[in-house]
């Protein structure tokens, strides 16, 4: 059971291990099956060229955090100084990225299939199932509410300009309407996680801040308080699901070339923005606030607590993402290259993202004359009220607006792909049939109607608490013990050097010592130490000033135990169905990997994965045709181990 044991494979001869090692792409012949070109899985599909994968894994991981949270996080910790903690955080735990990539495309499944390597454990794949379930139903809410303050900027003046609508109280001050009113005699913006954003003032209520509260949601006084369904943020939820649900209808054929798009045209937007913004008067004051180092609070352990978090949940890790992404590449693609480069690239964006977002709040800053802190906000508080106050101060406010959801539109769009993907490739994995395979879009369009449907009560007066309710308990601090379990139990149930000798198989190098390292060690132990973290640090959640009653948290934490539990329940059913004379012997069963764990295609089940049967359909491994004068037949060397030899037919 230990790191070392090799109980689930025969051992292997060094003929053997030697079919592990480096392959020449451009060979035509791979240990003595025909190549096929594409090396290409007929039955699953792959992405038309790496460019999709790396594209489509960016666009996943690159989300609404990088703009809306990393920013905020960066100047109340210590500012240029954060950057310190935040990226030895990526040092140290960037390898899980790594892990999931390698993990997938090995064995060409998603987050279901994958656990063929310790069956025990199939119940982690069920909780990443479960956690994309929750975040998939109140994530795409927030791309509608983006997609309906986009279709509100098609006007000549955007509506949370003044305070001349119906829905404006006596409260209400617009900053165009009296230029020298300040903020300064408010209480400072409350810090904290997402649930205390969009905190409200005593003394001046902004335009954008009634739009948002009083127009988009019409917000109850509740949680319980549902009130009525918001029908125009139906109609855009309507539109969120019809975009997805068409992008991915072929699966990664569609998905592979959309993402040219939705994953690059971002970035433009945010060059855009970034150019306009660091031209604006003040602009300075607020990239200085963003980035001016603290060097204090390098010694705060929250500080770094902060940055491991933030480095956990934006690279997407135990979402079951990134393993159903990888599962669709091609068996000897290099995903080490493709993991560093998408880790580095969504840190960038979040930095990036932060001279956008600051650059355009210290020029408001500077027009209300008081501290950038002032007018600082995060997550929905950033991107529906704060920054859109901020560009009604811009000449030609409503293309600016526009551009701004329409990248929050296709940031969260490139997210919410990866999701929907995630839990249609579980489902026609785990049932395996040429049927399904068949009908895989219309299983995408029952999960985009079940996700439509699950997402009506978010639309509703009262949505905004349940939003707030499952992004803070679904998705916490259950991806923290579903990552510290998967990290376990392939370096120490199956076996680090098993791992290892796989990753050689499919790459022709294994994972560098660094990467062993801090998968066996170190990873671990930051994942133990952001859960303990977290439960340190936690709080009632709050929405503005309103506290959420007992049975509403109660809720929260029954849906952060929902995806957890998925791991001890299918332990003990797959414990209770596997055959052994003894406990021990029937644990040790449950825990080894099963005889259809490998490579997915027959022809790179090579080395101690090369079949000494036939194998049957019943393997689920796919096959390819052989070349009529070349194939791979068993010998059974001198001293008893198999070897593989090239024969003649």
């Amino acid at each position: 059971m230990s790191g070392g044991d090799t109980h689930s494979t025969p051992s292997v001869h060094p003929k053997m291990a030697a079919a592990q090692g480096p392959v020449d792409p451009s060979s035509p012949e791979q240990n003595g099956f025909m190549r096929d070109e594409k090396d290409h899985s007929l039955q699953r599909g792959n992405w038309g060229n790496q460019i999709e994968f790396v594209l489509t894994s960016v666009g996943y991981a690159v989300g609404l955090g990088n703009v809306w949270r990393f920013p905020y996080l960066c100047y109340r910790n210590g500012g240029g100084a954060f950057l310190v903690p935040y990226f030895v955080m990526l040092i140290f735990c960037g390898p899980l990225f790594f892990m999931e990539l390698s993990f997938g495309q090995f064995a060409s499944q998603g987050c279901l299939g994958v656990w063929r390597i310790s069956p025990m454990f199939k119940g982690v794949g069920y909780g990443m199932m479960v956690v994309s379930t929750y975040i998939g139903i109140y994530y795409n809410v927030v791309v509608c509410i983006a997609f309906y303050y986009f279709f509100s900027s098609l006007t000549s003046v955007l509506p949370w300009t003044y305070c001349d609508n119906p829905w404006n109280t006596p409260n209400c001050v617009s900053i165009l309407e009296n230029p020298n009113i300040t903020k300064s005699t408010q209480p400072s913006a409350m810090l904290g996680n997402v649930s205390q954003a969009l905190n409200q003032t005593l003394q001046r209520t902004s335009p954008s801040e009634e739009y948002w509260s009083f127009c988009v949601l019409n917000l109850s006084d509740d949680v319980g308080n549902f009130g009525e369904v918001q029908v125009h943020l139906l109609s855009c939820l309507l539109v969120s699901w019809v975009v997805v649900f068409f992008c991915l209808m072929q699966g990664i054929r569609s998905s592979g070339k959309v993402v040219y798009f939705t994953a690059t045209f971002p970035y433009v937007v945010l060059t855009i923005l970034f150019i306009r913004g660091v031209t604006l008067e003040g602009a300075s004051t607020g990239i200085k606030y963003y980035l001016t180092p603290q060097w204090d609070k390098i010694l705060e352990a929250k500080v770094w607590g902060d940055a491991a978090s933030q480095i956990f949940y934006s690279l997407g890790c135990a979402w079951g993402g990134l393993i159903t992404m990888a599962s669709y590449n091609r068996f000897h693609n290099n995903c080490y290259r493709d993991s560093v480069i998408i880790s580095i690239t969504n840190c960038a964006t979040s930095v990036y993202a932060g001279f956008v977002i600051f650059s355009v709040l210290g020029s408001m800053a500077n027009h209300l004359g008081e501290d950038v802190s002032q007018v600082a906000e995060h997550g929905p508080g950033l991107a529906f009220v704060a920054y859109p106050e901020a560009l009604t101060l811009l000449p030609i406010a409503p293309l600016w607006s526009l551009l701004f959801f329409f990248m929050l539109i296709l940031m969260g769009l490139g997210t919410q792909f990866c999701l929907l993907e995630t839990l249609v490739t579980a489902i026609v994995d785990e049932v395996g049939n040429e049927w399904i395979l068949q009908k895989k879009t219309y299983v995408t369009l029952g999960v985009a109607v079940a996700g439509f449907l699950l997402g009506i009560p978010l639309t509703s007066q009262a949505g905004i608490y349940w939003l707030l309710l499952m992004d803070n308990y679904a998705a916490s601090y259950s991806l923290v013990i579903i990552s510290c379990i998967m990290c376990v139990s392939i370096m120490y149930i199956y076996g680090h050097q098993n791992y290892f000798q796989d990753i050689q198989m499919m790459l022709g190098f294994p994972p560098p010592c660094f990467f062993q390292i801090c998968w066996r060690f170190i990873s671990p132990t930051i994942i133990f130490f952001i859960l303990i973290f977290s439960v340190i640090q936690y709080q009632p959640i709050t929405y503005n000033q309103y506290q959420y009653p007992s049975w509403a948290v109660a809720i929260g934490f029954l849906m952060a135990l929902s995806s957890v539990i998925c791991i001890p329940l299918y332990a003990l059913f797959q414990f209770c169905r596997t055959d052994g004379d003894t406990l021990l012997q029937r644990l040790k069963n449950s825990t080894k990997p099963s005889r259809d764990w490998g490579p997915a295609l027959l022809k790179h089940r090579t080395g101690r994965y090369a079949p000494t049967i036939p194998p049957s359909p019943e393997d689920g491994l796919e096959f390819q045709p052989l070349h009529l004068d070349k194939a791979q037949i068993p010998m059974v060397g001198s001293n008893g181990s198999s070897r593989l030899q090239d024969s003649r037919i």
